[in-house]
């Protein structure tokens, strides 16, 4: 009976952490003991005691591995069952790899967390281990999927071909990771770490999707003039769209950046976040000492009636402690859409404005006819008095309202990224919405922009429709008659990339976690440019693809050349490091460009 069968069985009538309490040693050995090409019986070559492994299944054990020899031919042999669950010459199976791979990247978990869920299994890995896994998941599935894109194309072209999204993020001075996928299936089909984008640095990498998928029914894409010319370039002939989305946030930017990052600048120099944290910080110190003060208020405000006990001497701290909360809160107003969609300081400026105001309802009412227990009134005044005293910011806020009125005009008009849905970055927009229709709808929206009193004074209005008319063909386009299997039929493209955008930002917040992520964050950002693959494995086309027959994920890489995995593992770990261990001793001399001259001449001479 083989290993997995000896488990599975085991497996039935015990928990996890009760199969192997205390790691045992389990013995394996070649299946056959005769060389078949030779007919001649086997020798032991070797043994190998004691070697620590583990796997998701069975937890850590010891290996005691016989390998045999020929003694005619030397041909030697190994447990192919042993091989079959660990690589070759590796301590841990390719369960645990696929496991941390799809805690890490799928499930956004923190190496802490991975550990524990480990712990339990009777595994004990550290961080540098867990990075090691995770990168061998990405590099063995990234394999995979190279291995099969003959298959992915097929599967394409039976349904009419595809319709390739491309698209980009990059964090800080990091390279740019560009990713494409087929906007039909979902499948993300290659990607690459750029230094930039643009055209020069993106044609090579478009070229080889080319070549390797053939031309794409349409493109779809963001703004960026590198994206455009590339593809101009690549794609001759081929539609080429304009995501909705990101037409949106780069015309939002650039109607509203102006007023933003004015106010946010003002704001920031009169340092009214700070006082007020500070503010509410003092007054935590009083509402701790009653807290009934601060149940009243709750209850209060919920429309409760308040029983003769009600502690009128606390009511002030609780209310004004609740007000500034409720300021500072103001990053809850938003759709989740970041900027120019949710307009963040603008809505913290509002919050101001109304906490002053209802501030100088509160200061005059005296529940007790003493006006020392309206203190705290006045310490929220005080750190609100620069702000609101400002005309300059006044003005802006006034100035950046009108202009929100209008980008949200032109939101509804495109049908995509609307005010209150709560969806963020999973809005793909109205799907059965007509692209004629929405077409109609936006022009309505610039002729009414353009009747507007203010528009010809507005440059940012003015671009504002200008924007619209150069792109109008690439945003409401037709549908695309496509030959199928099935027949002719007609596709919409998407309507935005968000599939990418979702995922790059679960990425970058997956390496912002804490708990393991800091400390080999340089590790983790080597495996990036094939990380967005993890993607696929969410969709069941693709994993039937993958698996084929009844096969786990786990099975798969077992048959991958574990050889040339780990030759992309170590291009990999020289491709992340910034600089080479032995010249960070020497860069921080302070005569190292004088000492280096000398020595070279040393040489020369």
């Amino acid at each position: 009976m083989l290993l997995r069968e000896r488990v599975d069985a085991l497996m039935a009538h015990l928990d996890m952490a009760q199969l192997f309490p205390v790691p045992v040693t389990i013995h394996f050995r070649p299946d056959q003991d005769t060389c078949e090409p030779c007919n001649v019986p086997l020798q032991v070559l070797k043994t190998r005691l004691g070697k620590r492994a583990a796997t998701l299944a069975i937890g850590e054990f010891a290996v005691h591995e016989t390998i045999l020899r020929c003694p005619r031919c030397s041909a030697v042999f190994h447990s192919a069952e042993l091989r079959g669950i660990i690589p070759p010459g590796a301590n841990f199976g390719y369960d645990l790899s696929v496991f941390v791979g799809r805690m890490l990247f799928l499930q956004c978990k923190g190496f802490k967390e991975i550990r524990e869920a480990l712990r339990e299994r009777n595994i004990i890995l550290s961080g540098s281990e867990i990075a090691v896994l995770a990168k061998r998941f990405v590099l063995s599935l990234g394999m995979l999927h190279r291995s099969l894109r003959e298959d992915i194309r097929s599967a394409m072209r039976l349904r009419g071909g595809y319709i390739l999204h491309l698209d980009g993020t990059c964090e800080g001075a990091s390279p740019h990771l560009i990713s494409v996928l087929d906007g039909m299936s979902e499948i993300v089909l290659g990607n690459r770490k750029l230094a930039s984008e643009n055209a020069e640095d993106l044609e090579p990498f478009l070229q080889g999707i080319r070549s390797q998928y053939g031309d794409p029914v349409a493109v779809v894409s963001d703004m960026g003039k590198g994206f455009a010319m590339a593809i101009a370039g690549v794609f001759p002939g081929i539609p080429a769209y304009i995501c909705h989305f990101h037409f949106l946030k780069a015309v939002g930017t650039e109607l509203l950046g102006e007023e933003h990052d004015s106010i946010r600048a003002s704001l920031r120099a009169h340092k009214v976040r700070a006082s007020l944290l500070a503010t509410r910080k003092r007054l935590e110190s009083m509402i701790v000492a009653s807290i009934p003060g601060l149940d009243a208020v709750i209850e209060g405000v919920a429309g409760h009636p308040l029983g003769p006990a009600c502690p009128l001497g606390e009511v002030p701290a609780a209310a004004a402690y609740s007000l500034i909360s409720w300021a500072l809160d103001s990053g809850s107003e938003g759709d989740g859409l970041g900027f120019p969609f949710d307009q963040s300081y603008l809505e913290f400026y509002r919050r101001i404005v109304e906490l002053h105001l209802r501030l100088q309802e509160l200061f005059p009412l005296q529940l007790r006819g003493d006006w020392k227990e309206n203190r705290c009134y006045g310490w929220v005044l005080h750190d609100l008095h620069g702000v609101t005293m400002d005309a300059k910011l006044k003005e802006t806020a006034a100035r950046m309202e009108e202009k929100v009125i209008v980008f949200t005009r032109l939101r509804t008009a495109m049908r995509i990224a609307l005010p209150r849905q709560k969806k963020g970055l999973n809005d793909a927009g109205e799907m059965q919405a007509n692209m004629k229709s929405i077409a109609r709808e936006v022009q309505k929206f610039c002729s009414w922009l353009s009747r507007k009193k203010e528009h010809p004074s507005t440059k940012a209005y003015q671009k504002l429709v200008g924007k619209i008319d150069a792109y109008k063909n690439q945003l409401f386009a037709d549908p695309i008659v496509v030959s199928t299997v099935a027949g002719k039929m007609l596709i919409q493209p998407q309507r935005t990339n968000n599939i990418m955008e979702r995922f790059f930002r679960m990425l970058m917040r997956g390496f912002r976690k804490r708990n393991g992520f800091n400390s080999v964050e340089r590790i983790l950002k080597a495996m990036l440019p094939d990380t967005p693959l993890v993607m696929n494995l969410k969709n069941e086309d693709y994993m039937r693809m993958i698996l084929g027959e009844g096969k786990t994920l786990e099975q798969r890489f077992a048959e991958l050349d574990i050889h040339q995995v780990r030759c992309l593992q170590k291009q990999s770990a020289v491709d992340s490091r910034a600089t080479f261990p032995q010249v960070r001793k020497i860069i921080r001399l302070p005569n190292l460009p004088k000492a280096l001259v000398t020595f070279i001449r040393q040489l020369a001479s």
